[in-house]
């Protein structure tokens, strides 16, 4: 009787992830949060992405929180009709815990190879007097508008929606002229690394969401 051997993997993709407060985030991870601000930032930010604050709490960055209420007092000068809460879609990348007053690594832990810093609800930090979980992610990039989660009247609501829209579009159709990667269907932007199954031999592609083989002796 021949023995034959099984290899190969599966990966499942979820593109959108709900973490509670006090979780942590996983690296590699796509999470749901929030951003505040006012109604013309909120049609910036839209068409034109985000842009690292100069200085803060945590240093540049950009300030996000899981917390939807969090997001909802800001900007904390602003009367309500010029409140808007953005649902965004955010790529933590490796995260640090920031959970005291005059932490170490406060403000360089982008220096130490961190993409973002969390700061966890009830901590006891002063700057925080709220005690509500904020994030910073140092990339703009690993920010994206989804959604409005909250906005003053309906009207704003369809318009900065339709603004979302057209932003998506405007991607698709850019990463369209890309063309999709014969071998994981998914778009090839960047260029996919495609080698020889260490198996089988067969081609593949290292982004493929499942490949199984025979290895016969």
């Amino acid at each position: 009787m021949s023995k034959v051997t099984f290899c190969g993997w599966e990966v499942e993709y979820d593109g959108d992830h709900h973490l509670k407060a006090e979780q942590e985030a996983k690296s590699g991870r796509l999470y749901t949060m929030y951003h505040g601000t006012s109604v013309q930032l909120a049609r910036q930010i839209i068409q034109n992405g985000f842009k690292q604050s100069q200085d803060g709490m945590l240093g540049p960055g950009v300030y996000v929180s899981r917390d939807q209420k969090k997001a909802e007092r800001y900007p904390l000068n602003n009367h309500v009709s010029d409140k808007v809460v953005l649902k965004l879609q955010v790529d933590c990348g490796k995260v640090k815990r920031i959970d005291k007053d005059n932490h170490p690594m406060q403000k360089s832990w982008h220096m130490q190879g961190f993409d973002t810093a969390w700061v966890p609800p009830k901590c006891g930090m002063k700057a925080v007097p709220s005690g509500l979980e904020e994030d910073c992610i140092w990339d703009p990039n690993r920010v994206k508008v989804t959604d409005i989660a909250v906005a003053p009247n309906t009207t704003l609501l369809a318009e900065l929606r339709q603004l979302i829209s057209q932003r998506n579009n405007q991607f698709t159709n850019q990463s369209s002229g890309q063309g999709a990667c014969t071998l994981c269907k998914r778009t090839n932007d960047p260029a996919h690394g495609v080698q020889s199954c260490w198996g089988c031999g067969q081609n593949i592609c290292i982004l493929m969401a499942k490949h199984v083989c025979l290895v016969k002796p």
